[in-house]
């Protein structure tokens, strides 16, 4: 079996808020994921729900309060693997009198880059990302999108194995998520692994084999995507136009639903079992004709809402002082039976 390129178990976060007496918040509480080489992996929950913890943990920008993780099958902090990773933080700052070229040069001293591979590396990431002639603008005259367009340009600059992104398309506009949609394919095709976080749920629809979802701390659900039970068909919705009203009628003895758009053009609801085939045979023999087939599935958006709720209000425990535990356990909850 292939070794995982990222691997946490039990991975655990307190911070200690409050002034007088602090006390123990567990920010994210045993979490235990493994993500395959070379794959999409979508890291979901709402805001506050551990995304950024667990990423700021395997950057070590914080330390965990109990449990281990590897990358690239290596502890975290080996340096060596350190070179082979890109990191796109939330809210990227960078120094903002710097233009978009010197601060990718900055970078590219980092890592010890030859004067000639660097200004090779610097021009093909800028252009990579669509970043043109305003790369010689300091960075303060940037909007937000293109900002973030910048911080995705430092985190490919390395050409790293995995990269580790934090809301990455935040502040891009439609065009821009589109793009960066379209590079991260690209860079799945390339044999890189992506971990990426995310509130969208759109995007790891579009994006993810596999995905987790986080609510309040906790691991709620986890699976790959195209099997999760919630996602069989439930029903089959037809479109069609030029229905006669002889054929119409024994339609509706068949359908769930049958609901008019406008002039001849109708919305058939067919269970399940419904053979949407056969219909769709018989409509256009009768001279119909076909506008639209979908299957009816359930979102990521309907999942995700529905296991946050499962959590409850106990989903995030209060650690007591010392301890790298909380001391009520909690299992993950699979999203179907192929979990």
């Amino acid at each position: 079996m292939t070794e995982p390129a990222i691997r946490t178990r039990e991975l655990s976060k307190d911070y200690f808020v409050g002034f007088w007496r602090p006390r123990p918040y567990r920010a994210l509480d045993r979490l235990t994921i493994d993500v395959a080489a070379g794959e999409v992996f979508g890291f979901l929950g709402p805001n506050g729900a551990g995304k950024t913890t667990t990423l700021k943990l395997l950057m070590q920008l914080v330390f965990p309060t109990s449990g281990e993780a590897e990358i690239l099958g290596r502890p975290l902090g080996d340096v060596a693997t350190r070179r082979r990773i890109g990191y796109l933080p939330e809210n990227p700052y960078f120094y903002d009198h710097l233009t978009a070229e010197e601060l990718l040069d900055y970078y590219g001293q980092l890592f010890r880059m030859p004067a000639a591979d660097r200004t090779r590396r610097v021009a093909a990431t800028l252009d990579r990302l669509g970043i043109g002639a305003e790369r010689r603008l300091p960075l303060r005259k940037f909007s937000k999108g293109m900002l973030q367009r910048v911080g995705l340009a430092q985190t490919l600059l390395n050409d790293p194995d995995v990269l580790f992104l934090d809301e990455p398309m935040s502040g891009l506009d439609p065009l821009g998520r589109r793009d960066v949609r379209a590079l991260i394919l690209e860079l799945r095709d390339l044999g890189r692994t992506i971990f990426f976080s995310s509130h969208i749920l759109a995007d790891a629809e579009a994006l993810c084999s596999h995905v987790a979802i986080v609510a309040k701390g906790r691991l709620a659900a986890s699976g790959r995507l195209g099997d999760l039970g919630e996602f069989a068909v439930q029903g089959w919705e037809l479109v069609m136009a030029g229905v006669p009203a002889a054929t119409l009628d024994r339609v509706r003895f068949r359908a769930r639903h049958v609901t008019t758009i406008a002039g001849d053009r109708y919305v058939i609801d067919l269970p399940p079992d419904g053979r949407p085939e056969e219909l769709l045979r018989e409509l256009t023999a009768a001279g119909a004709t076909l506008v639209s087939l979908n299957p009816v599935r359930e979102t990521l958006e309907d999942v995700f809402v529905r296991r946050v709720a499962e959590m409850g209000d106990g989903a995030r425990p209060s650690a007591s002082p010392g301890s790298g535990s909380s001391s009520n356990s909690v299992g993950t909850t699979s999203l179907g039976a192929g979990l």
